[in-house]
């Protein structure tokens, strides 16, 4: 008996990616990035399984990704914590756009991506 999953529709394709990119918003308003994927779970989840799990990964790796800024923000703060997070003001923004577009091409190609570093928080 084969107990392969199916691969995921055209649809699913596509609102996976969505969810993936949907939080680029956050470069233009600032939270879009948790609303977007959050936006796509609550509408799809019961509908296509492909979607679900790839939107709520995406919600995750926003929401962890807002606590990683909000700390090193916290540590920008302190004296010595200055020295560590000055270097990671550069360094995650550019994190958080490599591993959102490794993910939208992942999930378009059909293939279900975790992101590095994330909480599970929605599950």
């Amino acid at each position: 008996m084969n107990t392969t999953p199916l691969a995921p529709t055209k649809e699913e394709r596509t609102w996976a990616l969505a969810a993936h990119l949907s939080a680029f918003a956050m470069y233009f308003t600032g939270f879009g990035h948790i609303i977007g994927p959050l936006v796509v779970w609550l509408i799809k989840r019961d509908t296509l399984p492909f979607v679900d799990d790839q939107a709520k990964e995406a919600l995750n790796f926003q929401i962890s990704w807002t606590i990683y800024l909000v700390a090193n923000f916290a540590l920008f703060c302190t004296i010595i914590g200055a020295v560590v997070a000055v270097p990671l003001f550069f360094v995650l923004p550019i994190f958080h756009v490599v591993c959102m577009i490794v993910a939208a091409v992942r999930s378009n190609d059909g293939l279900p991506y975790r992101y590095p570093m994330t909480i599970r928080f929605v599950n």
